[in-house]
């Protein structure tokens, strides 16, 4: 796969482009890369596409803003739009997995007559604003339990603790968000021990050796030679901005009509965070949802953990869509 460079109103974009046809834009989450979709990429091609998967902002070659309020889903949203505006993509199939996902919804919102179409991985569409501020939310829940999301709030942390060990966090975070392990039991470990603030290493389980079933060792050299250079800082930014997503959030719930498909895998915490009844109340709000697939064994990253199913789903609904 071969990137593209591409700087649109001084934003500075990586990406892949690939074939031809209809467009379908591929977006990941954390920590991911356009590369973590190496999998769908010539299945959709073959299938008459042309896909376009960018690092999203603060990844891999894509520039990564120092200021948090340029990582909201708002400010993603807008500039996807502008490379798609700048790309001559009238319309796109849009597919958005973990923080890809909100990101692809807001803009199936925002710019509606940019999307034929929504494929949410991971994330159910979610209308409802919370009561309270995210990161009061986080603080409550941290007070009970090592809880990622407020680790990732806390100024400079995370970021020196993962960039001085880059392989062994992205092999040990990879693992415990797969099939093969019961993500909630790194809940079972407080925040702070002795008096020190324990760290996301101190919680994650010990990764097996790999290769494993879904992931390479040459796989993982990318990811690795990617945030080595990068470092995360980038990426937990988008964490960083849950504040800011829930002030731009609408108070009233809005209904998201666009044609649209969720897949998840059953193993996958996102689920378990997002509650009881998510995936019904996405069926509400949207309309449109043509489907819900569930990849029974998978965990969260169902793109490289049920590569040919995802992609042969992706391919289908992607087809299914009156593109004129």
């Amino acid at each position: 796969m071969q990137y593209r460079r591409l700087t649109v109103d001084g934003f500075g974009w990586a990406f892949i482009d690939e074939g031809s046809g209809p467009v379908v834009l591929l977006c990941h989450g954390f920590p991911g890369l356009a590369y973590s979709w190496r999998h769908q990429v010539q299945p959709l091609v073959a299938a008459g596409f042309r896909v376009i998967a960018p690092d999203m902002p603060g990844y891999g070659g894509t520039d990564s803003p120092a200021a948090v309020a340029e990582y909201t889903y708002l400010s993603a949203a807008g500039r996807l739009d502008a490379l798609l505006e700048s790309l001559h993509v009238e319309r796109a199939v849009v597919v958005g997995h973990d923080f890809g996902a909100p990101t692809t919804w807001t803009l199936a919102l925002e710019y509606p007559q940019r999307v034929a179409g929504l494929a949410l991985l991971a994330m159910p569409y979610a209308p409802d604003r919370i009561p309270i501020r995210p990161s009061e939310a986080f603080g409550y829940l941290a007070q009970k339990h090592f809880f990622h999301f407020d680790y990732f709030l806390q100024p400079n942390l995370a970021d020196a603790e993962l960039d001085a060990r880059p392989r062994e966090f992205l092999t040990r975070i990879f693992y415990a968000l797969s099939g093969d392990y019961r993500y909630l039991d790194v809940w079972e470990h407080p925040s702070d021990r002795g008096g020190r603030r324990l760290g996301y290493l101190d919680v994650l389980p010990e990764a097996p050796e790999l290769p494993w079933s879904w992931l390479t060792s040459a796989e993982l050299d990318v990811y690795h030679a990617a945030f080595r250079k990068s470092g995360f800082t980038g990426g937990l930014n988008w964490y960083r901005a849950a504040d800011l997503n829930w002030q731009l959030q609408s108070e009233v719930p809005r209904v998201l009509d666009v044609p649209a498909y969720f897949l998840c895998g059953d193993n996958d915490p996102v689920l378990t965070i997002a509650g009881r009844g998510a995936v019904d109340r996405m069926r509400e709000m949207m309309p449109g949802l043509r489907g819900v697939e569930t990849f029974f064994g998978a965990g969260h990253f169902i793109q490289m953990e049920r590569a040919d199913e995802v992609s042969a789903a992706l391919v289908s609904f992607a087809a299914s869509l009156d593109r004129a």
